[in-house]
């Protein structure tokens, strides 16, 4: 496999509603940003791109078939080859790493992958049903399948198994709206308490409306090229390269999932998890699958100490708390007490609480999901861009001040996860300058 660097990137503004443009012009808003960040004209992007990756989820939210088509062509990058990716709520990142191995296999110098979702087009009680058929449609879905009772039905066994508390969720949702507060691009920009958290309206026992990400429209880019475009048509002093991609998948059905020994990473025992009934539905096997499979490609043998930050997937605060534990940040159990002590939270910002061990590893920085918005198409790619611009060192002239940026970022994970952890897909990002 050859090496693949992130060049560029660039994200639209994430919304409520953009009725302002269409989805072709969202996209362009993100393209013409990375372009235009180096320094790149669309004449000339259209001589050097190989072809393109695109991202949405679901073609009901637009009613319109083959939008990647439109994209492109508004893009102005027809007839370059392109294919469309889709992996419910992993659709971006499933994205991301698709143009990861096209550049990786040789077949593109220069790719470009975009995603999008405008799901404004819809009710919000219809935009949940769209999603609920990511469910099983067979099983799961007609017994009430919408995903706010599945997270919520996976956070009370959380609770009953590792006595996680309400109070230790409704933190990851400070944290995550307190780094928004500091984030232009997102959607919900506000500083909370734990009590506001807990206060707002009950939608699935024990999740609030603040314990759940938004529906949003927006878009994002990212420009993946090979050593090759990189020395050839020196675009950028600072690449970041992909080290590290890895995926799982598993049945659609908890039911389905069959109980085993815990799948360990290399800083753990087998005598850690002595009598814990795995992955039940507290836990993502998908998700410890695909961090085991990215930490070992990109050589990480302790996430904790290995990793400056990760930019995570946090539909709800307590998948976040979940997926501490599928990523190794602290052992299956403890992430309640991971998010207490501060540990994910960013060094330096006053959140109202003082942490014992505040600015560990930074996680949602950018303010994941829950603030940032997550029109799904575009998430995972969103979540590439703040690392680049983070491992770049960047965010002060991407956001107007630099409140987010990680002192001496050298490598970062992101992580989309689709379903009840069905699609998980990591990838580890790092400095190539």
């Amino acid at each position: 496999m050859l090496p693949v660097y992130m060049i560029s990137g660039g994200v639209s503004k994430f919304t409520k509603a953009r009725p302002d443009v269409t989805f072709q012009r969202m996209v362009k808003e993100a393209y013409d940003y990375a372009l235009k960040d180096i320094g790149l004209e669309p004449g000339r992007a259209f001589e050097i791109v190989d072809g393109t990756i695109a991202s949405y989820f679901s073609d009901h939210f637009t009613r319109q078939l083959k939008a990647g088509s439109m994209v492109q062509d508004y893009l102005g990058l027809c007839p370059r080859p392109s294919k469309r990716i889709e992996g419910g709520g992993a659709t971006g990142g499933l994205a991301f790493q698709s143009g990861w191995e096209a550049v990786a296999s040789g077949r593109y110098d220069v790719c470009v992958v975009y995603g999008f979702e405008t799901m404004s087009h819809v009710n919000t009680w219809k935009g949940n049903e769209f999603i609920a058929l990511a469910s099983d449609t067979n099983f799961d879905y007609p017994v009430g399948g919408f995903y706010s009772g599945y997270y919520a039905m996976m956070v009370v066994r959380h609770m009953k198994e590792f006595k996680t508390s309400v109070e230790q969720m409704a933190l990851v949702s400070v944290k995550n709206h307190c780094n928004a507060f500091h984030n232009p691009y997102a959607q919900k920009r506000m500083k909370i308490k734990i009590e506001d958290v807990r206060n707002s309206e009950m939608v699935a026992w024990p999740l609030t409306m603040l314990d759940i990400c938004t529906m949003s429209d927006g878009a994002a880019v990212a420009i993946l090229a090979s050593e090759k475009a990189l020395e050839k048509y020196k675009l950028t002093d600072k690449p970041v390269k992909i080290t590290g991609v890895g995926g799982g998948l598993d049945a659609m059905r908890m039911a389905d999932r069959p109980h085993r020994d815990v799948i360990l990473l290399p800083h753990e025992k087998a005598e850690d998890y002595k009598g814990l009934k795995y992955p039940g539905v507290h836990s993502f096997r998908a998700g410890r699958v695909a961090s085991k499979e990215a930490y070992r490609m990109a050589g990480i043998t302790n996430p904790l100490g290995d990793l400056d930050f990760i930019e995570l997937h946090d539909a709800y605060t307590s998948s976040e708390i979940q997926t501490y534990e599928d990523m190794g940040l602290c052992r299956y159990g403890e992430g309640g007490r991971f998010v207490e002590a501060g540990k994910p939270f960013m060094p330096g910002i006053d959140y109202g609480y003082k942490f014992p061990e505040q600015g560990k590893i930074p996680v949602n920085p950018s303010g994941g999901l829950i603030a940032c918005g997550h029109p799904v198409g575009a998430t995972g790619i969103m979540q590439a861009v703040f690392a680049f611009w983070q491992l770049q060192g960047t965010i002060g002239k991407h956001f107007g001040n630099d409140f987010l940026q990680i002192k001496n970022a050298r490598r970062g994970a992101i992580h989309s996860h689709a379903g009840t952890g069905t699609y998980v897909v990591v990838s580890i990002l790092e400095r190539g300058f």
